[in-house]
């Protein structure tokens, strides 16, 4: 018996991702274990196992594809001694998730049928969408069924097999994306010279025809531009979202929506920190050099340890407080950020967060971290310093309670014993949650913070 092969949710917020890259054909012997697949999700890129074993009969999936619904099914196994090329593809996935550039399926669907007419589910989708009836198609399928290929080369030569016309506006065969663009740049769809397969219009089609300045239809002024948007191509260019980039969008904008942030900032005289940091780098084995980022977050744990009710999350049932200090930092990679977590980062020693952190970062920009390497953490930093930034406020990522943004350490005028002086001073601004954390409460843990990172010594004890 047949067995499909679901699209894996890779963590607990995962509902699409991008199947970027098959590690197997069809044909294939696979056993539990082997990987199949690698799945790009809004934060890295995973390799996946095939949990049972048998032969690959059908990917249904292309390389590639981007939104693929998690359980969806992505490719079927025959058992051993089954014929694989009887199997037949699951009706809830007979429609292959396809590339802007190309419409070929990767496997046959199972045949369909539609009163008298024999048709593939796919072939039935694409012709309701293109107006071309299934009755003036002609079959070139196995046992006379209406294939994909079939209604695309209908739909390509218009009105001689019940095909699209120009007049026909709406139902000229084009992508999704394409019939978006064009209708965001007022664009007459049916007046698109369509170059992807059988005529179909496709995005290139639409920039090109924005490029050499295509009228829009006058008594369509629904479809028109809006004022002032750009009518040229030259203007600007449109970047597609990435996986990561809408989770970002998404995670913020509830934050900012549901999570009503306060904030509180400190500035922390940091030459003792310099000069701490300079001696443990040069006494430190050959490979080892902390950062000051390392003693930031070590002090943002040790003062979590100290102040255990701001360690802490909001649910609906209660209030969490955590057992454990896990400070995830933010880490910028190509297309965004991700933060990695330090476990228990209240318990190890400078050269050991240093190690942690250079280990993930560079697998972050990668793409190769584990779920469990960048979700769970009690609290966030977010430093900024290295490019300069005196002073932010960060947005806090739910579900945590807090989050530190750190500045840029310089060289300001401080009083000190009645007497003006330089010092090395950091602003630091705690973001928190006031269901979670109040103002008190986040003072106390700000100032625990301050008395560890101005005297790190402290952080030893």
């Amino acid at each position: 018996m047949a067995t499909n092969i679901l699209m894996p949710a890779l963590s607990p917020t995962m509902t699409e991702g991008k199947l970027a890259k098959w590690l197997v054909k069809e044909g294939d012997a696979v056993r539990s274990g082997d990987l199949i697949a690698e799945i790009e999700t809004d934060k890295a890129t995973m390799e996946v196992e095939a949990v049972d074993e048998g032969t690959v009969a059908k990917l249904l999936v292309t390389e590639g594809a981007e939104g693929v619904a998690v359980n969806a099914v992505i490719a079927v196994l025959a058992d051993d001694g089954e014929d694989v090329g009887a199997i037949e593809a699951p009706a809830a996935s007979a429609a292959p998730v396809t590339t802007e550039a190309t419409a070929t399926p990767t496997a046959q669907s199972p045949t369909v049928t539609s009163g008298d007419v024999k048709a593939t589910p796919l072939a039935k989708r694409i012709a309701a969408q293109a107006g071309v009836s299934l009755d003036a198609v002609a079959a070139t399928g196995a046992h006379g069924k209406v294939t994909k290929a079939d209604v695309l080369k209908a739909a390509g030569a218009g009105g001689a097999s019940g095909g699209v016309t120009a007049a026909q506006g709406d139902r000229v065969f084009a992508s999704p994306l394409a019939r978006r663009l064009a209708a965001e740049g007022g664009l007459p769809i049916e007046r698109i010279s369509g170059t992807g397969p059988n005529g179909r219009v496709i995005k290139a089609d639409v920039e090109r025809a924005v490029r050499k300045g295509l009228p829009a239809v006058a008594e369509e002024p629904a479809k028109a531009a809006a004022p002032g948007a750009a009518q040229s191509g030259d203007d600007y260019e449109l970047v597609p979202h990435t996986s990561m980039r809408k989770t970002i969008a998404r995670r913020l904008t509830e934050s900012k929506q549901t999570v009503p942030h306060f904030y509180l900032t400190v500035d922390c005289e940091i030459d003792e920190l310099l000069r701490v940091r300079k001696e443990i780098n040069a006494r430190a084995p050959e490979g080892v050099k902390v950062s000051v980022n390392d003693f930031v977050i070590k002090a943002m744990a040790v003062a979590l340890r100290r102040v255990p009710a701001a360690n802490a999350s909001w649910t609906d049932e209660g209030i969490r407080l955590f057992k454990s200090v896990d400070v995830s930092v933010a880490v910028a990679i190509d297309g965004g950020l991700i933060t990695p977590v330090v476990r228990d980062a209240d318990k190890k020693g400078f050269a050991a967060i240093s190690a942690d952190m250079k280990d993930l970062a560079k697998r972050a920009r990668e793409g190769k971290l584990k779920p469990s390497e960048y979700q769970g953490g009690t609290t966030s930093v977010s430093n900024l310093g290295m490019f300069g930034i005196k002073q932010f406020d960060a947005v806090i990522n739910p579900p945590q309670g807090t989050i530190l943004a750190v500045g840029a350490g310089e060289q300001r005028a401080v009083v000190k014993d009645g007497a003006l002086a330089v010092a090395t001073v950091m602003s630091c601004t705690l973001s928190c949650d006031h269901r979670v954390v109040d103002g008190a409460l986040g003072a106390e843990l700000l100032q625990a913070y301050k008395s560890l990172i101005e005297f790190p010594a402290a952080m030893l004890l």
